[in-house]
């Protein structure tokens, strides 16, 4: 039966009941409906609850209602696994107290200059949300005491344990007053979890929202069965049939964030890295970019993904099938939200990805539908409708046609048909387009070149990593990154002085040429990478601009030295 309570039932003050109405709520989600009259009472509650379910205002209504506006020390810590999640829940707090006057909340974390945050203490917060590392930081400068902290609340307990937290957290829990609340919001029940509730809470209420509420209705969730040197051209394929405005591409790990976001850039796609090695500044800056459309795909890791809360992401890509079903949860709520419909899409490779779709689907008890790629013909007939449909909106614009008049009756007096103009001028709009999207003729059913014979390959292995033993072009003695192909008469070969040693990547190569030189990652040729060096080839007409451009710049960090190849 469908929850009839409302929020005026919850027991929670006018003020509070005024600010959540003026947020557009009526009524609470279970969690918060179950979580909100015992935490008001003062139990300890541990509460097991997914993204998308409201738990920050489960713990983040009753923290409010409680505060003492008259005192200005300390009186409620709340701990995230994240510096974004961080910031998110002291948003919410401070919505929630918006007609509380009095009430003053801050959000500390690392990455922040510090000096700032010790300004804000210093003038008196009640509520003080943070990453532990910061807490602990604060906590041994003084500048941060706990003795008048009545609530704890542990946010994405399982995630802060999973990053290795443990101990800050203990720390942290050990310096509270015995006398205390103790809150545990997490998305499992583990055993890790378990051993700290028996440890710091006293009798805690368990409230617990039944799988049911794990996926939302207006998800398409879908897969895609692809080998792993064909992710990216998928992938591309994808987002470009699509027209996607905004996506998240989730990798398990961050190398395979830079990977793929290179790998977009090169073909053209504005992509933007988010994961932990970033400073927080740069995290910001790369947000800002992502709200603002300024970038379509943002690759994130799932950790770094925490708190991540712009409501017109459209789609979800899971590049690398998740290593736990609770993040799969975590990461198509990304889309789907504020009523609008969104798109979950899953690569699936090899044997033991279809045994973990299995019992992902079992968990989440839905069926994903099997997808089958889109072939280059789909995507030339995608470009024609999209071309119908700009040239039908441009002439229903009311607007002074007097110049494309006269270039049209310039045309018709050098003798031109109009059926000639119009296939003229659809050459020139889709012409570049259709050649594109033929030189990389791929059958992703399949996993092979279709054109193979005739391009010797250099589509096919773009960007594989590694490559098969026993090809006899191999140059004897020297160990390859990858196998080249035979080169075209209008590429050129370059030497790059960096390699295996600098732990460079086709992607990193492809990626600082097409990003420097602006030249298409489509165009770059095959990639040798060896212990000490490289080599790539370009076309010859580039080769001295990337040599001149590439000689200004570094790859990871590493000067780079381009010159024409001997070989």
């Amino acid at each position: 039966m469908e929850n009839e309570t409302l929020f005026a039932d919850l027991g929670i003050s006018a003020e509070i009941l005024q600010a959540v109405e003026g947020m557009g709520y009526t009524q609470p989600s279970e969690i918060q409906a179950q979580s909100i009259p015992l935490m008001l009472e003062g139990h300890d509650v541990i509460g097991q609850a997914q993204t998308g379910t409201g738990k920050t205002a489960s713990f983040g209504i009753p923290i409010v209602d409680r505060v003492d506006s008259s005192s200005k020390q300390p009186q409620a810590l709340i701990l995230c696994p994240t510096r974004e999640l961080a910031v998110q829940v002291e948003g919410e707090i401070t919505k929630l107290a918006k007609y509380k006057k009095g009430i003053f909340s801050t959000a500390i974390y690392g990455g922040e200059a510090i000096d700032r945050q010790i300004r804000t203490l210093k003038r008196g917060v009640q509520i003080v949300v943070g990453t532990p590392g910061r807490v602990m930081d604060h906590m041994n400068r003084g500048t941060l005491k706990l003795d008048t902290v009545k609530t704890i609340v542990l946010d994405e307990a399982d995630e802060m344990l999973d990053m290795g937290f443990r101990e800050d957290i203990e720390t942290v829990l050990s310096q509270m007053p015995e006398d205390r609340q103790t809150i545990f919001f997490s998305a499992t029940m583990a055993k890790p979890i378990m051993d700290l509730t028996r440890k710091y809470q006293t009798n805690p209420e368990i409230v617990k929202i039944q799988r049911k509420e794990l996926t939302v209705e207006n998800i398409s969730q879908v897969y895609y069965e692809v080998k792993p040197p064909l992710k990216m051209e998928l992938i591309t394929r994808l987002i470009n049939i699509h027209q996607f405005n905004l996506g998240v591409v989730f990798c398990n790990t961050k190398r395979a964030t830079d990977e793929v976001t290179e790998g977009l850039i090169a073909r053209g796609i504005m992509a933007e890295a988010l994961h932990g090695d970033l400073s927080q500044a740069q995290r910001d800056k790369v947000m800002n970019k992502f709200r603002k459309g300024h970038c379509t795909v943002l690759v994130a890791t799932d950790v770094a993904a925490r708190g991540i809360d712009v409501d017109n992401v459209e789609v979800v890509f899971n590049y690398d099938l998740p290593l736990d079903e609770e993040y799969y949860v975590h990461r198509i709520g990304r889309t789907g939200r504020a009523g609008r419909s969104g798109m979950a899409i899953s690569f699936i490779t090899g044997r033991k990805d279809i045994f973990r779709l299995k019992d992902l689907e079992r968990y989440i008890k839905t069926t994903l539908t099997k997808m089958n790629p889109p072939s280059v013909a789909e995507m030339i007939d995608q470009k024609k409708d999209q071309l119908v449909k700009e040239v039908t909106t441009s002439l229903s614009k009311e607007e002074d046609n007097q110049v494309f008049e006269a270039a049209l009756g310039q045309m018709l007096a050098e003798g031109l048909s109009m059926d000639q103009i119009a296939l003229g001028l659809v050459k020139l709009q889709m012409g570049k387009s259709i050649q594109e999207l033929s030189d990389m003729n791929f059958d992703l059913n399949l996993g092979r070149d279709r054109d193979r014979g005739e391009r010797g390959g250099r589509g096919r292995d773009r960007f594989e990593r590694g490559g098969r033993k026993g090809r006899g072009d191999r140059p004897a003695g020297r160990k390859g990154g990858r196998e080249r192909g035979r080169r075209e008469a209008n590429m050129s070969r370059l030497f790059l002085n960096l390699g295996k040693k600098d732990r460079i990547r086709p992607n990193d190569i492809v990626g600082a040429i097409a990003g420097e030189a602006g030249i298409s990652g489509r165009l770059i040729g095959g990639i040798d990478i060896f212990d000490n060096f490289s080599f790539v080839d370009v076309p010859s007409k580039d080769a001295s601009h990337v040599i001149n451009v590439m000689k200004r710049n570094t790859i990871k960090g590493k000067p780079v030295n381009m010159e024409l190849s001997k070989d």
